[in-house]
């Protein structure tokens, strides 16, 4: 969802990549993220899961980690900043409802990453 969403909000100030801490490898993203997205007009169809690696933190600018459930130790010169997302489930909100304020807290963190970006340009 993340990277998707960059891709589409990021203005050209972000080059996003996605990579899980519990990857789906071989596996299609989730049903719901790709409705709730295409609603937004972001594709992700065609993506696919892949795990989070030392080498993938360390060459990236910037990993962002979704959620406090997902544990990172990120390897020597990494820069991760951790995401404390909602988590609507918790309230009792599930299914399509869910995902679409999952989506909607996501995007309003990337545009927020988007304008410190801008402001250290």
């Amino acid at each position: 969802m993340a990277q998707g969403l960059s891709s589409t909000l990021g203005a050209g100030a972000i080059n996003a990549s996605s990579a899980g801490t519990d990857a789906a490898i071989g596996k299609h993203v989730n049903d719901l993220s790709a409705q709730v997205l295409a609603e937004v007009g972001v594709d992700i169809d065609g993506h696919t899961p892949r795990q989070l690696t030392d080498d993938l933190m360390r060459d990236a600018d910037l990993t962002v980690v979704l959620g406090t459930s997902a544990q990172v130790t990120p390897p020597d010169g990494a820069v991760v900043e951790v995401w404390e997302t909602d988590e609507p489930s918790a309230r009792g909100i599930d299914g399509i409802e869910r995902m679409r304020l999952i989506r909607d807290d996501i995007a309003a963190r990337i545009t927020d990453l988007t304008a410190r970006l801008a402001d250290h340009a």
